[in-house]
This record gives C-alpha cells, sequence and structure tokens, in this order.
C-alpha cells in the first residue's frame, strides 16, 4: 500500500509543513487488522529536519489521531527518509514519482458515458469520501517493499484534519 499526502497548509507543534509532500508505504498482511505492517515513509527532499520530525511524528501516530488508531497494526517501521518527490493532479489522473523507487499513476473512474467520478462514503481513514480510482502504473522498490500492480484499485480525495 501506498499513501501519498501533498500537505497545502499544515503546522505541526509549530513546524509549518505546507508545500511539503510525504508518503506512507507499507506492506500489510491481506486482512490488514492481522497488523504486523511492515512501513517507510519519505518526506519530499526539500524538507527541513524539523519538517521531517514533525511529520514522522504524525504518521508514526504520537501526535494521536488516526495514525494513533493505525499504529498499533504496525509491527516493523523501516525508515523515513528525504527523496525527490513529484505529485502531480492532472483532473482525473494522480501521478507520484519518488526518487526512482516508487513511480505510480491512477485514473479516478467514472461509469461509462459519465464524467461523474465514483466515490465510497463513509470511510474513516484516509477521509470520509474517497474517489475510486483504477491504476495505470504502479511499481514501487522502497524499503524492501517490492510491488508491481497496474490495473488494481486506488483512491484520491481532498480532506482537512486537525487535531
Amino acid at each position: 500500500m501506498v499513501l501519498a499526502f501533498n500537505v497545502q497548509t499544515g503546522v505541526i507543534d509549530g513546524v509549518d509543513v505546507a508545500g511539503r509532500t510525504a508518503v506512507f508505504v507499507a506492506d500489510a498482511p491481506r486482512l490488514m487488522s492481522d497488523g504486523g505492517w511492515k512501513v517507510g515513509l519519505y518526506v519530499d527532499d526539500d524538507a527541513t529536519d524539523a519538517q521531517l520530525e514533525a511529520l514522522g511524528a504524525v504518521f508514526s501516530g504520537q501526535r494521536g489521531g488516526i495514525w494513533a488508531v493505525v499504529s498499533p497494526l504496525v509491527g516493523e517501521m523501516l525508515g523515513s527518509e528525504r527523496a525527490p518527490i513529484t505529485y502531480e493532479d492532472a483532473g482525473r489522473v494522480h501521478r507520484l514519482r519518488v526518487g526512482d523507487v516508487i513511480d505510480m499513476e491512477i485514473e479516478d473512474w467514472a461509469l461509462p458515458g459519465s464524467e461523474e467520478v465514483a466515490t465510497l462514503t463513509g470511510i474513516t481513514f484516509p477521509a470520509p469520501v474517497l474517489t475510486m480510482a483504477k491504476s495505470t502504473r504502479s511499481h514501487v522498490d522502497a524499503f524492501g517493499i517490492r510491488m508491481d500492480s497496474p490495473g488494481t484499485n486506488g483512491h484520491s480525495a481532498v480532506f482537512s484534519w486537525a487535531a
């Protein structure tokens, strides 16, 4: 699983994280609630030490919120690193590249003959409404986690978190 967060605005313990991109990578069992996830975190290479530390605290669950609920499922933290990250939204197409370790593209899904995208509602993580998507390109070789899964499902969402 790869979750990318393009932070538009935000402050964590007085540290401005606006403009940062964080990418959470996880190797989880098919039944994710079984736990034992192996996870890693990338933050864009322009992040300061303070920003890397603040975002790491959020995604490790140390700052509470939804990540504190998820953190007991983590069995091993594989690391956190800065990397060049390119995140692009082009209408219904969303692209992510993290150095040479992640290259993904998803396209929001709409019913044939319709421009209205399909959504999942009532979701608690990472957002209450997710747009359904299909991966058109998906390659991951990050922190020892390897996945090539074009044609599988994906999601996109604009949302706001606060704690």
